[in-house]
């Protein structure tokens, strides 16, 4: 009987081993393709032995989606729903087991499970640039300004900020002059942020040579999944809630969707009594009102017979130049509210974010205060005391 219970352990043991083995895919070079929900992004990823696991992160969606991982030889078609993690091995040369994972945006029911009402106040400045200033301690020693991006993933720092204000860049020899040169690779930890009354532990912090004016970095949305952001303009505050505010009273309530992980809401301009409707992302680091996809534009003939404010050149942090063009718009609505002649700026170039999308910047937003319910994916506005401002270039 003891040899027959061994026996049948020993069995039960292999068939759970069998179970749990994690499939494996081929590859002899370390780039990889990903078409994401129908988003197609070639040689987007680099294989890393070193990581166990590599994370990658899918767009975010409320729905079931394929996400297929495409090696120069082999390929894997995953099911990812939101609040899943798929695992599995890339075996690059037949010798590096590649550990990767492919993650919801979404995180699963109990990470975003709160067991008590929190409401965290993060006071802020609006800056002569219509950025959010937030005002973060790092390790209770550094203190930077941050501004809060709906646009933006993450925490992010700029290299100037790091080298210049804080105490997280590591040195390191310069093999050739026998000087020491910043490593921006390797950041001491960051295992305290603090803004306002929220203190968040161990968050990973990401170098970026992007951000609002007169900024060290910026905060992107993803930092409060799952919770409900409130941005009110008339007491200069940002409330980070567990649970949606009971006082709801002048917001008006809408949908808000996601394009490649970027929240957008829906808008209409109203021109000669036709209307142009279209999806916008709520830009708030930026300091214009509106910004037109130029793809977008030019299939409305949006510009025609428009008054021109002017013409620009930009510049990118590349030094790629896009012109562009502001031209008055008459009439715009926003989750049932009117506004007026509003500045609105057309790219004159394709969309770096490579699919299109039009902009509402912080010139514009700044009028509402708003809750951004990113556990339900709504959002509510409503009129402040910035309503009637003189837009920046109409002034």
């Amino acid at each position: 009987m003891k040899y027959i219970c061994l026996f049948l352990c020993f069995l039960i043991t292999q068939q759970i081993l069998a179970q749990s083995k994690l499939p494996v895919i081929k590859a002899t070079s370390k780039s990889v393709s990903i078409n994401d929900g129908g988003y197609f992004d070639k040689n987007v990823w680099s294989l890393s032995p070193t990581a166990r696991p590599d994370i990658f992160t899918a767009d975010r969606t409320r729905k079931t989606k394929w996400v297929t991982f495409y090696t120069d030889i082999d390929s894997i078609r995953v099911k990812v729903k939101p609040g899943t993690r798929f695992n599995f091995i890339i075996l690059l040369n037949g010798t590096d087991s590649c550990y990767t994972q492919i993650a919801s945006a979404i995180p699963p029911g109990d990470k975003i499970k709160n067991t008590a009402v929190t409401h965290d106040t993060i006071p802020f400045t609006l800056t002569g640039f219509n950025a959010i200033k937030i005002v973060a301690v790092i390790n209770n020693t550094d203190t930077l300004n941050l501004h809060f991006d709906i646009s933006s993933f993450d925490f992010h720092l700029t290299r100037d900020a790091i080298l210049h204000k804080t105490k997280l860049l590591s040195n390191q020899p310069d093999a050739i002059a026998g000087k020491t040169r910043p490593n921006y690779n390797k950041l001491n930890k960051v295992f305290k942020l603090q803004m306002g009354s929220l203190v968040v532990n161990n968050p990973e912090v990401l170098t970026t040579n992007i951000t609002a004016h007169e900024m060290d970095g910026r905060i992107g949305w993803n930092v409060f999944e799952g919770k409900q952001a409130e941005v009110d303009y008339d007491h200069n505050l940002l409330i980070i809630h567990s649970e949606l505010p009971r006082y709801l009273k002048g917001y008006i309530k809408s949908k808000m969707m996601f394009a490649r992980s970027f929240p957008y809401i829906k808008g209409t301009f109203v021109i000669n009594g036709k209307k142009h409707a279209g999806n916008f992302s709520m830009d708030i680091g930026s300091e214009q009102a509106i910004i037109l996809d130029s793809t977008w534009a030019a299939r409305e003939k949006f510009a025609a017979n428009l008054k021109l404010v002017r013409t620009v050149v930009l510049h990118d942090p590349r030094g790629a130049e896009y012109q562009t063009k502001t031209v008055l718009s008459p009439a715009f609505k926003l989750n049932g509210f009117n506004l007026t002649n509003i500045p609105t700026l057309i790219l004159g170039s394709k969309n770096p974010l490579g699919f299109e999308i039009n902009y509402l910047g912080n010139d514009l937003l700044k009028r509402f205060n708003m809750i951004l319910d990113f556990k339900n994916d709504y959002l509510y506005l409503k009129p402040n005391k910035l309503a009637n401002m003189k837009y920046r270039d109409n002034s």
